[in-house]
């Protein structure tokens, strides 16, 4: 079982937490003015990156909040996690 940092709550065990999908996706600041494609692109299409990939995670049985993780998909190993809001870690870049 993998064990995951909350940054609140220190480790816990994966099963207390749920992945909410790829990190750092901007709404769209007019979403009446895209196309049908740019709204589907916004919407369904995310990067599936083999290797270093940046997500969004919540301890949903903890803490229940939300915070950023940069995790590497091939080995499943979390290099660092964050909380939203905060910029990213100096060691790493998106």
């Amino acid at each position: 079982m993998l064990e995951i940092n909350c940054p609140w709550c220190g480790p816990r065990d994966q099963i207390e937490f749920s992945c909410g999908g790829e990190a750092h996706i901007v709404r769209p600041l007019e979403p009446e003015n895209l196309s049908d494609d740019d709204w589907a692109d916004y919407l369904f299409y995310r990067k599936n990156p083999e290797g270093r990939h940046h997500e969004q995670w919540c301890h949903t049985a903890g803490c229940r909040k939300w915070f950023n993780a940069i995790r590497n998909t091939v080995t499943y190993q979390f290099e660092t996690v964050y909380r939203i809001g905060e910029d990213l870690p100096e060691k790493t870049s998106r």
